[in-house]
């Protein structure tokens, strides 16, 4: 994406006849102010989200966390072996921590389970995508994902932003997700398939023998959850970075004895913050370029022109954008920079936008090209072939019957 970008920017400037170097590098409106423009607003999001997240991974809190949900479930059925699975992502997604350390801490636990019940491989698919991908990304109140904090930016919005919306919703996506999930479960063990392992050299995470205690090992994503609702409660601005640092001085202290370095820990999240924001920067400094072309005036008001409700225009831009960049936060980023000040002088209610396009922008990058299929896939050893239908499915139908609701309730009481 960071070289893509760029190179389809030039193709966008040079065919629209626009001013090159002025909309490329220039410092009014370019491909590069929207890109530093994303890095400069998001960043300190990324950097202090990525730190805690290794702060959890290193420590072996997240092994505990798991373990806890494991022994709750328990493991000696296949749906609840998934059902687990699923809570174990979405606890962690929820908590701040990146959906691809996420993927490294339930890969190694997940594959042992799948083994000893001889469940389909490709399974594992459903519960990680469920937990990640949908309600824990773009619908839950004050969920510090991106995607939800890509808004308020915006629209001077809070995390908790249009919480009924954004419960109806997560409500219709884990229903939907988990009927979905049950039903492919039985149609493997009614099709007598067993578990298997195309790539035995998928990466591996070794697990560790002293680990904190469950209480120490959510505390630091309870006080992210609470300072964050509170926060948002008090309109506090930034409330997500305040939660963040909070976050990472706990978990600074509360892990000390479990964390064989903290400047390892802080160079790891440091780098680690680096390739994701500038994947989405770059992303969104092409949808400076788009927005700047000749052509996508017409675009525009034909979106703008669309009939009906303005939250439904909306979202046909977000779902769109999403879809084309097969990113969630990328695509709202586009969404929002091209669209945000018109709907707002419209009078379309700040909060409503927030959560219905936050969802929108989600419901197409379930595609091959997405960063964390093609993660998942190197991690397990699945392929397009064995394990795209899942991935699609279970990202595309959830969070599209979320829309829906969000819509009917956003569309009824907004």
């Amino acid at each position: 994406m960071v070289f893509i970008a760029p190179v389809a920017s030039i193709i966008v400037i040079i065919t629209n006849g626009m001013d090159f170097f002025p909309s490329l590098i220039g410092t009014e409106a370019s491909f590069m102010t929207g890109l530093t423009g994303f890095v400069i607003n998001f960043f300190a999001v990324f950097l202090l989200g990525a730190i805690l997240a290794q702060y959890i991974e290193k420590s072996g809190a997240a092994q505990t966390i798991a373990q806890k949900v494991l022994s709750i479930t328990g493991t000696e059925k296949p749906f609840s072996v998934l059902v687990a699975i699923f809570l174990i992502s979405a606890i962690l997604t929820y908590g701040g921590i990146s959906l691809f350390v996420v993927l490294f801490v339930v890969i190694p636990l997940a594959k042992p389970l799948f083994q000893q019940l001889n469940i389909a491989w490709n399974l594992i698919v459903l519960p990680v995508f469920l937990g990640i991908g949908t309600f824990t990304m773009t619908m839950l109140p004050g969920t510090p994902s991106i995607q939800n904090v890509v808004p308020t930016k915006y629209l001077g919005t809070q995390l908790t932003a249009a919480p009924l919306i954004g419960v109806i919703a997560s409500i219709v996506a884990v229903g939907s997700g988990l009927w979905y999930m049950r039903s492919a479960l039985n149609k493997s063990l009614k099709n007598k398939e067993a578990f298997k392992v195309e790539d035995e050299n998928d990466k591996q995470i070794e697990l560790k023998e002293e680990t904190p205690s469950f209480f120490l090992s959510i505390l630091p994503i309870l006080v992210l959850i609470v300072i964050i609702f509170t926060g948002s409660a008090m309109k506090i601005d930034n409330i997500v970075l305040i939660g963040l640092a909070a976050a990472v001085v706990i978990s600074a202290i509360v892990f000390h004895k479990y964390i064989a370095s903290h400047k390892k820990a802080l160079s790891l999240g440091a780098n680690g913050s680096i390739q994701p924001i500038f994947f989405t920067a770059a992303s969104v400094g092409f949808g400076v370029v788009i927005t700047l072309a000749p052509g996508f005036k017409a675009i525009s008001d034909f979106i703008l022109g669309i009939p009906g409700n303005p939250l439904i225009s909306l979202t046909i831009a977000s779902l769109a954008l999403g879809a084309i960049t097969g990113s969630a936060s990328g695509g709202l980023g586009i969404a929002m920079e091209a669209f945000a000040e018109s709907y707002l002088a419209m009078g379309v209610n700040p909060d409503a936008m927030h959560r219905i396009s936050a969802i929108a922008s989600a419901v197409l990058t379930g595609l091959p090209h997405a960063g964390a299929i093609l993660t998942l896939f190197s991690l397990t050893g699945l392929t397009h072939k064995n394990g795209f239908k899942y991935a699609f499915i279970i990202m595309t139908i959830p969070n599209l019957l979320a829309l829906i609701a969000a819509l009917i309730v956003g569309i009824s009481l907004y």
